[in-house]
């Protein structure tokens, strides 16, 4: 077999064992080769988001001949009769773009506080999409708390067509994760940066939605000034199952600058006399409700 067979890709479509490989040539459609397939695996082998080889047959169908390491992935546990299997949502993300909206819904910011320690925990770059800013007055109270401990917060409405060209500017030449809960306008923001794609994403996220027994499609799509988007449903069941309770503070970045000052090394931020955090929030340069979230989150509550 010659080299001019072989590409390297991206797999921008992964289905009942079949990835559709980007290669900058075209997209081939993929079977993983034997070779990768040996022993019990823990976790997919190859997932959406990827960099692959490929080879390519004369018919034009291709084989995955490797799967380059992961520099992180968002990772779901699926507990099954053989063991714990890790489910790969999306690998090698560039950022993961968060979609609340300000209003209808109203936001529920401890699940927002739940999904940024996922992130922070594998340690992808965040940003913060407040949506419906139409809706209310107050969108900057309700959301300046995120970009006091620097996360970047865009405010953005599909009605009045408010911070589209920011948020546009962000996603271009990314691959982002897409995640917020049912009805924060995704759809509309979406069909609003690129016409049609919100209704392409949304299709695709109905289905992933619709439970276990129905086969599961994960796409990426592909944006017209460059980049992709996937939708990553499913945060809600996402990775703290392998967190430990003293950890926690290492993903609120309030609070892990403080650490190193607290009196004792394993300190808990709860009831520790010369504890820095505590200190902190009784000069109220900690939330009250973002010290809550950590309360909840290191309780193992939801």
């Amino acid at each position: 077999m010659t080299n001019t067979n072989t590409k390297q890709g991206l797999i921008i479509k992964a289905q009942s064992g079949f990835f559709w490989v980007e290669t900058g040539e075209g997209i081939i459609v993929c079977q993983l080769r034997g070779k990768l397939k040996r022993g019990r695996a823990m976790g997919d082998i190859a997932a959406l988001g990827d960099h692959v080889s490929i080879t390519i047959s004369d018919d034009g169908s291709g084989a995955l001949e490797n799967v380059e390491e992961r520099k992180q992935a968002l990772v779901r546990l699926d507990p099954r009769p053989q063991g714990e299997y890790q489910q790969v949502l999306l690998a090698n993300a560039d950022q993961v773009v968060f979609v609340f909206a300000c209003a209808n819904p109203n936001p529920k910011l401890r699940m927002l506080d739940r999904f940024l320690v996922i992130a922070e925990k594998q340690k992808i770059p965040i940003i913060i999409i407040a949506n419906k800013i139409d809706l209310v007055e107050n969108a900057k109270e309700m959301f300046g708390i995120y970009e006091s401990i620097g996360y970047r917060v865009i405010y953005t409405s599909a009605k009045s067509e408010v911070g589209l060209e920011e948020m546009r500017d962000v996603l271009k030449n990314k691959i982002s994760a897409l995640a917020g809960p049912s009805g924060v306008g995704k759809s509309s923001l979406l069909n609003a940066l690129q016409p049609g794609l919100g209704l392409a994403v949304n299709e695709i996220s109905k289905v992933m939605n619709k439970g276990r027994h129905t086969t599961v499609t994960r796409q990426m799509f592909p944006l017209e000034g460059g980049g992709y988007v996937a939708d990553t449903p499913g945060w809600k069941s996402l990775a703290l199952w392998d967190t430990e309770a003293e950890e926690m503070d290492a993903y609120f970045p309030e609070l892990r600058d403080l650490v190193p000052y607290c009196q004792f090394s394993d300190c808990t931020h709860i009831h520790e006399p010369g504890c820095a955090v505590l200190a902190a929030l009784k000069e109220n340069k900690i939330h009250p409700e973002r010290y809550e979230s950590y309360l909840r989150l290191r309780a193992g509550q939801e």
